[in-house]
């Protein structure tokens, strides 16, 4: 794997993607050392066991929406773990992995998707912009918040998590290009899963990969194996160790695989052929690694016991839940549209109550 260096030469993305561990297991490249590998099996088996029981916790209606990632752990927990405590994260609604990997309690974590809040925790304590539903609008912010960062003097890196159906969207252009221009210290993690909800990603891009859309905006791009950890880690590690120097932005595309429908409500059926997903599988990130290590999720299994447990104690708790909160924190003073809106809401529930 070619280093990142300081001013590097805009060279085109290889078409294949950078690996360290390959499908059976073995060490291709340089590895990262035995404690961080040990700290990525470790989050991808936590996050796997989060996947599976953030959707049972959906069929069950604890949730009122769960994108699963399911398959994408590498690409969740090896730019996550790449961050430094300074450091943020801005993820999209599918990295709720990335988010507890970070440190935000799961059910926190949640709170989205269960509908009760935009975001269930506090950004600044975890360094965590809230989950981002709207393709790429997270990209400006971040790209802001960096910018804002490089002007104060502040050393630290911002990673944006975007999915490939989002580099089709105006805001990832604005975010890629402004963040050019400006020389934030962002790194751009593209999750290639391949679907954008029905849509393939051959009728999103003709561009050999998604990593080779850096060129035109001026920085570099790296296509990285997203089944592989020890890669994620390594490469994201180097792009935001160029962030932080001041040496600008960077796009990592991570190829991997949506395993699991879009969402709960989605029918995989409609659009593509069960098979299909099944070399996905084979290649799966955790299986890896319990080839690399001689371990397997076992290992994890009493901590990953004690951490599903007390999310379905917090997730049978009834949530408060009071309608006049959505019209707080919209803005510092309420604007009079809003006033009417809350006023309106407030009429029409005591009408529901039987009140005058």
């Amino acid at each position: 794997m070619k280093s990142i260096e300081a001013s590097p030469e805009l060279m085109l993305p290889g078409r294949k993607p950078i690996q360290l561990v390959d499908e059976n297991g073995s060490a291709v490249g340089d590895l990262p050392d035995e404690r961080v590998l040990r700290s990525l099996h470790r989050g991808m088996v936590l996050g796997r066991r989060f996947n599976r029981q953030a959707t049972a916790l959906t069929k069950q209606g604890r949730l009122a929406v769960y994108p699963s990632s399911v398959g994408q752990e590498a690409c969740e927990v090896g730019a996550t773990l790449a961050l430094e405590d300074n450091d943020w994260l801005f993820p999209t609604y599918r990295d709720t992995v990335a988010v507890v990997t970070r440190g935000v309690p799961a059910a926190e974590t949640l709170t989205l998707l269960r509908g009760n809040w935009h975001s269930g925790y506090d950004p600044y304590e975890h360094r965590v912009a809230p989950l981002c539903t709207p393709l790429s609008t997270n990209g400006p912010h971040a790209v802001g918040l960096a910018h804002a960062a490089r002007l104060r003097g502040d050393s630290l890196a911002v990673l944006v998590f975007m999915g490939d159906g989002a580099t089709s969207e105006g805001d990832a252009h604005e975010a890629f290009n402004f963040a050019a221009v400006f020389n934030a210290p962002v790194v751009f993690f593209i999750q290639n899963n391949q679907w954008a909800i029905s849509v393939p990603l051959a009728k999103q891009s003709k561009a050999p990969t998604l990593a080779h859309k850096a060129i035109g905006y001026g920085m570099p791009g790296h296509h990285v194996d997203g089944n592989d950890a020890a890669a994620v880690y390594t490469v994201v590690s180097e792009a935001l160790a160029r962030a932080r120097a001041g040496h600008g932005p960077s796009i990592v595309e991570g190829l991997t695989y949506r395993v699991d429908p879009h969402t709960n409500s989605d029918d995989t059926n409609r659009y593509r052929d069960p098979s299909d997903a099944e070399p996905w599988r084979a290649s799966d990130p955790i299986i890896r690694f319990n080839r690399l290590l001689g371990v397997d999720e076992s290992a994890y299994a009493e901590e990953a016991d004690r951490m599903m447990a007390e999310l379905r104690a917090e997730m049978n708790k009834d949530a408060h839940v009071d309608p006049d909160e959505l019209f707080e924190h919209v803005y510092a003073e309420p604007t009079p549209r809003l006033r009417t809106q809350r006023a309106a809401l407030r009429a029409e529930l005591a009408a529901d109550r039987g009140e005058a």
